[in-house]
């Protein structure tokens, strides 16, 4: 017989498991280089992508930052933790060291970048006379406003020195392989972390744009910044005429997986798409209709259906709770489908980290509403991994040290 949760669960797990870097990276690995070899990187998945490279090339010579407690145990790259998302001293202090490694390298050596989802807080160097304190202002409020992710990293990218190709630019004339995890919709190199490797085309201008159109308040360092020549890298730029860049995992490989383990389990399976964005309630109603609207199709006996998704959602903050997108998701799913018997879900992010919260995220089902106080209230003050913890549904994992964006999954069983 079906066991929801379970099956629930093991999907996520296996979503999770085939982005692990120690299983996806060595094989986009060259043999090591001849001369220097330099390694550098940013983000959640950092640091298990540098004990990748040191499993397969041995102790190397580099710097990654990663966020705290998703260390790993190097024997030549060194890595710093520091605070995500908004950032901290320590990853403005590892980020300055990454640049002076970089500065004075030549043709003949060579740079391996390790790219991963979280390295738009962890590469911290302001442009201009910003502040530390400022870049944090800017990037709470933006990731408070319910912006889209890409116009986030358009934002950070003209208020560093850092982003948007200027990584690769600190390195050049030596050759670049930037490895990546993809935490974005789409897979677009330029928006992974900000893509430090990778030439950028929007500008000032673009970002002041998204910074009115939030109502997000620019001290006048920013807006001196915006105002000026932006330092970012130009696609056709010769600084980054030796750098290669290459996605090694994303979200459409791990729904592939889940799906996979979902029909070994007697499921028919529907991907709805890898790369879904908008605000976690409005995508909740459409997925909440759709769910309906398949179990009224289905005849007792039917197979079970499986709705997935990944993709990255938005909560724009009005209550004082902690609730991440995934959370926020499940209870509004939970709340559209009233109890609804047969259905069961489960919306996770995978780095294991949902918002703010040290949770990936929640499962839900037809008695989800019936154990908790009010679940309208706790949306209302964007609280929803309050409400889960207090029912016990959250998914909790701990750092899974990869980073593939948010899985969502949707079991439908048949009536009866």
């Amino acid at each position: 017989m079906l066991n929801p949760p379970r099956l629930l669960r093991s999907l996520f797990d296996r979503a999770v498991a085939v982005a692990d870097p120690m299983r996806s990276l060595a094989r986009h690995l060259p043999d090591r280089p001849s001369g220097q070899v330099v390694v550098v990187g940013a983000g959640k998945a950092s640091a298990r992508m540098a004990e990748a490279v040191e499993a397969a090339w041995g102790p190397c010579e580099g710097l990654v930052i990663t966020r705290y407690g998703h260390a790993r145990p190097c024997r030549g790259v060194e890595i710093v933790e520091a605070a995500h998302p908004v950032p901290d001293e320590a990853g403005l202090v590892a980020t300055r060291r990454m640049l002076a490694l970089l500065d004075g390298l030549g043709e003949g050596d060579f740079v391996l970048a390790l790219i991963s989802g979280g390295a738009s807080a962890l590469l911290v160097q302001p442009a201009g006379a910003i502040t530390l304190n400022e870049k944090r202002a800017i990037n709470a409020a933006l990731l408070a406003s319910g912006a889209p992710i890409g116009q986030i990293n358009t934002v950070r990218k003209h208020l560093s020195r850092v982003k948007g190709g200027q990584l690769a630019a600190a390195a050049w004339p030596a050759r670049m392989l930037a490895l990546m995890i993809s935490d974005v919709p789409g897979d677009n190199a330029g928006d992974i972390g900000s893509g430090p490797t990778v030439g950028e085309t929007s500008t000032p201008t673009e970002a002041r744009t998204i910074l009115y159109r939030h109502a997000i308040a620019m001290p006048a360092s920013v807006r001196a910044v915006l105002d000026a020549p932006s330092g970012v890298v130009q696609p056709g730029d010769r600084r980054l005429s030796r750098v290669e860049n290459r996605v090694i995992a994303a979200p459409a490989q791990s729904l592939d997986a889940a799906a996979e383990l979902g029909r070994e389990a007697g499921c028919s399976v529907r991907i709805l798409g890898d790369a879904l964005e908008g605000e976690a309630r409005e995508v909740t109603a459409t997925h909440a209709e759709l769910a309906r609207n398949v179990q009224a199709g289905l005849a007792p006996g039917d197979a079970p259906v499986l709705l997935l998704s990944g993709g990255e959602l938005t909560v724009t903050r009005r209550g004082d709770g902690i609730g991440g997108p995934n959370a926020e998701y499940a209870l509004a799913l939970a709340s559209a489908l009233k109890g609804a018997p047969g259905i069961h879900a489960i919306a996770c992010d995978t780095d294991g980290v949902d918002g703010a919260a040290e949770v990936a995220g929640a499962m839900i089902g037809p008695d989800t509403l019936s154990l908790g106080a009010d679940a309208a209230a706790a949306l209302a003050d964007n609280d929803a991994h309050g409400y889960f913890g207090r029912i016990g549904a959250q998914v909790v994992t701990g750092p899974t040290l990869t980073n593939v964006n948010d899985f969502r999954a949707i079991l439908i069983e048949p009536p009866g």
